[in-house]
């Protein structure tokens, strides 16, 4: 079985993505909603809501040493544990960024995605730009993404199939030892956990 075989071809009909959109459109057909004010939910979603699940993961997973090697060793069982499942998450893989290593997450094929864990995906992960460069060239395309990392450090580009979805664990930010789960919750992004970013204190 060659790689391709492992990805999603064509649009699926019964994917989240393509009933959210036929769902939009029969009810501003209908004059039920405004576009503008779904359009203004769906950011809010994208970058508030739908991320929570992964980053109070994440934050677990800085706070408890046992629970991150469990997360990393094996994913599926962490979020049975912790009764979490979902769109897209049927196989989970953690990896842990850390001093030297630096992770990142793309589908080079489609746009293989753990939407219970990260919520919507964004534009960018889905062009095809994103899916072919960071591949070739991560470090260039991480930078012009706003992430600087040091020439030693090593990148790693996991990408996603049909099979297997990826977690990324950002560094915890220095200065947070005092927090809490909900509070260091809220360092951690979704593009933090696909590895575009790093979780920060703002």
């Amino acid at each position: 079985m060659n790689k391709q075989d492992d990805h999603h071809h064509g649009v699926d009909p019964n994917s989240p993505e393509v009933r959210t959109e036929a769902l939009e459109d029969l009810l501003v057909e209908k004059g039920l909603i405004d576009r503008g004010r779904v359009d203004a939910l769906i950011e809010r979603f994208e970058h508030d809501l739908g991320p929570m699940i992964g980053a109070r993961l994440v934050a677990k997973s800085w706070l408890e040493p046992q629970f991150r090697k469990s997360l990393l060793e094996n994913a599926d069982r962490a979020l049975e544990e912790e009764n979490i499942k979902g769109a897209e998450i049927e196989h989970v893989e953690g990896k842990a960024n850390e001093p030297g290593v630096h992770n990142v997450v793309v589908c080079t094929l489609c746009s293989c995605y753990p939407w219970a864990l990260l919520g919507l995906p964004p534009s960018w992960y889905k062009s095809p730009e994103y899916r072919s460069r960071v591949v070739r060239e991560p470090r260039k395309v991480l930078q012009e993404m706003g992430l600087s990392l040091d020439a030693e450090t090593e990148i790693r580009v996991w990408d996603s199939s049909s099979e297997t979805r990826f977690l990324v664990l950002p560094e915890r930010p220095e200065g947070t030892e005092q927090l809490g789960l909900e509070e260091l919750a809220q360092l951690v992004t979704r593009d933090s956990m696909i590895g575009v970013a790093k979780a920060k204190v703002s």
